[in-house]
């Protein structure tokens, strides 16, 4: 009799191990002649040397398929400890399978071709109204790449900006006041990997979260960095990030224009660097629109309602510009 350690490096042990343990349960009833003990991520085997091989092979094809699905059913097990192969689920245009298995992928055509020119160029713009995807999207990609291992570490940042109220001091650390910025950020990594991976992820800096101040004096190789709410940073401090992208790196920007939140005289600058880049080669860019909205249906309308506004009173303003001009010629 021989005791084998198995160590799940990469498969988050609650998706792997089922609710109550049921998944080990079952992994355990179908191998009856070994002894099977799993604490944390590893898991502990005593038995004949060849059922111990065989099991611990099973382990890593099950593994596998939880890494690539963040889900393991009983079907499945059933399926590869059996030897035969588990019916592969639909992954056409998926980027990734979030939390409990949950497909995700390009719901527009617009979000499709920020897929496309994410995989092109190693700068993507990313523009438009709120509830368009771009961030989602943007994360989504970012957390493949981090798992397929074609980078070591995702940066996402945005810059500490209030829309539009003062906050006061905030209480706590440094962490906790920066958090409230950060969150629609943690939101979407908490769709996308499972709890006790992502803990790891961010204890190991992996995956890591900051506001743009703290992007000063980095070179950022191997990495997916993304910016979020573009449109509030300062013309410097959108150059200063621009130029933190390193070799084997990717960067994604988004932003929306008509939510500016910067004092008047400020100029946002993710308008100027659309300006001074829009010749640079490398660089993509894709425009959301409110057809592109993927939340609640009234989002949309509210979209449309403000621009309604927004053209009504310009054209106002315009017309009163106009007759102020008459006026002076008439005199």
């Amino acid at each position: 009799m021989i005791e084998r350690i198995v160590i799940l490096e990469n498969a988050d042990p609650a998706s792997f191990y089922g609710v109550n343990n049921s998944n080990m349960q079952l992994i355990r009833n179908m191998f009856p002649k070994l002894r099977v003990a799993a604490r944390g991520s590893v898991i502990k085997v005593m038995g004949d040397e060849a059922e111990t091989a065989e099991f611990e092979r099973k382990i890593h094809e099950l593994e596998a398929y939880c890494v690539k699905y963040n889900s393991l059913t009983e079907d499945v097990i059933l399926d590869i400890v059996r030897g035969e192969a588990p019916h592969d689920r639909k992954s056409d245009g998926v980027i990734i399978f979030g939390v409990n298995g949950k497909p995700i992928s390009a719901r527009t055509p617009n979000q499709q071709r920020l897929v496309e020119e994410f995989n092109r160029n190693d700068l993507t713009f990313a523009l438009g109204p709120a509830g368009t995807g771009k961030t989602y999207i943007a994360i989504a990609l970012a957390v493949r790449m981090l798992k397929n291992r074609e980078v070591r570490k995702i940066i996402l940042s945005r810059p500490a900006v209030e829309a539009g109220e003062k906050l006061g001091f905030l209480p706590g650390d440094m962490k906790d006041k920066i958090d409230p910025y950060l969150q629609p950020l943690y939101d979407a990594l908490e769709d996308m990997v499972p709890a006790a991976k992502l803990k790891e992820y961010m204890e190991s800096k992996a995956i890591q979260i900051a506001p743009l101040a703290f992007m000063r004096g980095r070179t950022l190789n191997d990495a997916v960095i993304v910016l979020d709410e573009a449109q509030n940073t300062t013309t410097h401090q959108i150059k200063m990030f621009l130029t933190r992208l390193g070799m084997n790196g990717k960067m994604i920007i988004t932003g929306d224009a008509t939510q500016i939140d910067l004092p008047r005289a400020t100029t946002s600058g993710l308008i100027q660097a659309l300006r001074v880049l829009k010749n640079v080669n490398g660089i993509g860019k894709v425009e959301f629109g409110k057809k592109d909205i993927v939340r609640h249906a009234l989002v949309q309308r509210i979209v449309e309602a403000y621009e309604a506004y927004d053209r009504e009173r310009d054209e106002a303003e315009g017309s009163n510009g106009t007759a102020s001009a008459d006026e002076e010629v008439g005199e």
